[in-house]
């Protein structure tokens, strides 16, 4: 991925005021799946001005335009990332919500795997898997 959020923007012809680019920014610089008051404070610590309707209008402006890609994991809480960040899957911990990402070679050949036998051609996928973290044994 070479071009910024704020570039991709452009060349989809959004109109970028200073609040549309700051969120962007903050977007930009996320490592991780934020929904949006996380989103609005961070905005907002660095322009006090931004009000959260302005990052939900914003952030739904950016969806709409494919910039980023909405998540839902299931607990009443839209996550955002970058919608061209390298392909990678997700586990969600269910005890404290935290989102890992990881990438297995295994998995991704076997569902090509299963494409290919019934027939497919496989183009994408979305992967979520939900747990919990396993006790450890004190030795």
């Amino acid at each position: 991925m070479s071009e910024t959020i704020i570039e991709r923007c452009a060349a989809r012809g959004l109109r970028m005021t200073e609040q549309r680019r700051t969120v962007a920014a903050v977007l930009e610089q996320a490592n991780d799946h934020p929904d949006v008051e996380i989103l609005h404070a961070r905005a907002s610590a660095i322009d006090p001005r931004i009000s959260l309707a302005t990052v939900y209008r914003t952030v739904k402006l950016f969806e709409e335009a494919g910039i980023l890609e909405k998540l839902e994991f299931g607990d009443g809480r839209a996550r955002y990332e970058d919608a061209e960040r390298e392909h990678h899957d997700h586990l969600i911990d269910l005890q404290s919500g935290a989102v890992i990402e990881f990438v297995d070679d295994e998995i991704e050949a076997l569902q090509d795997r299963i494409a290919e036998r019934l027939g497919y051609e496989l183009k994408g996928h979305r992967l979520e898997l939900y747990g919990i973290p396993r006790k450890r044994s004190r030795s």
